[in-house]
């Protein structure tokens, strides 16, 4: 089973998204996500400039030999747009290995530990008011989780606030437009939006929040211990984690659960998070960590800390991602909670899948392989538009964490 082909297709029905097709000369074909938002080339050119001639001719059965061919033999290790490239190939050969099985590619991780994937939906507005029936449009579509964001009185725009409730894409401009923050504006504002949303829907809705780096670990403190009455099931990305020992110092000041790592490239960015248990969550993804292969192996060494899943699912992952995060969520054993951003009617057309939505669970497509596909005639429709995430200064002018 040999691989004679490997294309690299950008499309932008909507944003952009780089896909991988692989063809064995057997015929059997593979896809895998390489969409890195914002950097969308420069994996694209790292897949057709460097990994695509090594891929031509090898075993697409030998899945883990090829990742370490790609991680070792590349030298310069890790980084997201190497290790997005490695999850591209790796997620391919999975769903090409499950079609040559005949069987969906959670069967060949073990088979099913739940019936359905918990997901969250991101209910935002300007207004209290206005987030509140966002939440109760989550609740009628039958989730039983949603993440709520609220816009900060004083400041013109908020993370996670966006005009188009459901398919919210924050990169906006071709070169990254500017915004304002304030850390005292949103520390004051954020606690009373959670009271009124935990008054309004009860104790039984899973509620979260993404933080997205903006906070010391001393302001993430005092946040997590304001919204500790409001039972969060997690704070997402409280303060930056490269500095990983300041995760303890949050530790210290709340019991409020902490999810982090959808930036991680690799197991190495989390591992003392996860044994030092300095995290609730654990939040890298298929396409950004390096495939199913080593998510699995992320998601093995968090089920001994009592760590659990908590993958990132916005919409800059495309269904080729989701329906590998879904295979992988319904296998493992500390599963949390997927994290699932509906994409546009333009985007299902281009991305043909199996994978469904009932009830609040996502549900993996049942045929062999991952069930999901590109429509190359299709997506050629929709050329790359250049697309960079926005960034954050101060009140007085100095740059922060977006």
């Amino acid at each position: 089973m040999k691989i004679v082909d490997a294309r690299v297709i950008v499309t932008c029905p909507g944003r952009n998204f780089v896909t991988l097709k692989l063809v064995t000369d057997d015929g059997l074909t593979g896809v895998g996500d390489a969409t890195l938002n914002g950097r969308e080339l420069a994996v694209a050119s790292y897949l057709r400039d460097h990994v695509v001639p090594t891929l031509i001719g090898r075993d697409a059965s030998r899945i883990e030999d090829t990742w370490n061919y790609l991680y070792k033999g590349a030298y310069w290790r890790r980084g997201p747009v190497t290790m997005t490239a490695i999850a591209a190939v790796d997620t391919a050969l999975w769903d090409i290995k499950g079609k040559a099985a005949g069987m969906p590619v959670y069967q060949l991780l073990g088979g099913r530990s739940r019936e359905g994937v918990t997901v969250y939906g991101h209910a935002n507005a300007e207004t209290v008011e206005g987030v509140l029936a966002e939440v109760a449009r989550y609740v009628d579509l039958g989730y039983k989780a949603v993440r709520v964001q609220a816009g900060v009185p004083g400041l013109a725009t908020t993370y996670g606030v966006s005009g188009d409730k459901m398919f919210y894409e924050p990169a906006d401009a071709a070169v990254p437009t500017e915004a304002v923050w304030s850390t005292e504006r949103y520390l004051a504002h954020t606690p009373g939006v959670f009271a009124q949303v935990r008054d309004e829907f009860g104790p039984n809705l899973k509620l979260l929040h993404d933080v997205h780096h903006r906070l010391t670990p001393i302001e993430a403190g005092r946040l997590g211990k304001s919204l500790e009455p409001h039972a969060l099931t997690w704070m997402e990305d409280p303060t930056p984690a490269e500095l990983q020992d300041s995760l303890r110092l949050i530790r210290q000041h709340t019991t409020t659960p902490i999810a982090i790592g959808e930036i991680f490239s690799g197991i190495w960015d989390c591992q003392q998070l996860i044994t030092e248990q300095l995290i609730d969550y654990i939040r890298a993804t298929v396409v950004h960590a390096g495939g199913i292969t080593h998510l699995r192996r992320i998601f093995d060494l968090a089920a001994l800390y009592q760590v659990r899943s908590g993958s990132h699912g916005a919409t800059d992952l495309s269904p080729v991602c989701m329906s590998a995060a879904l295979h992988l969520d319904v296998a493992i054993p500390n599963f949390g909670l997927q994290e699932y951003m509906r994409h546009t009617a333009e985007t299902d057309a281009v991305f043909p899948h199996g994978y469904h939505f009932a009830d609040g669970y996502l549900h993996p497509a049942e045929e062999p392989g991952l069930g999901v596909d590109i429509d190359e005639d299709l997506a050629a429709q929709y050329p790359y538009r250049p697309a960079a995430l926005p960034v954050n200064r101060l009140e007085d002018g100095t740059l922060h964490s977006w």
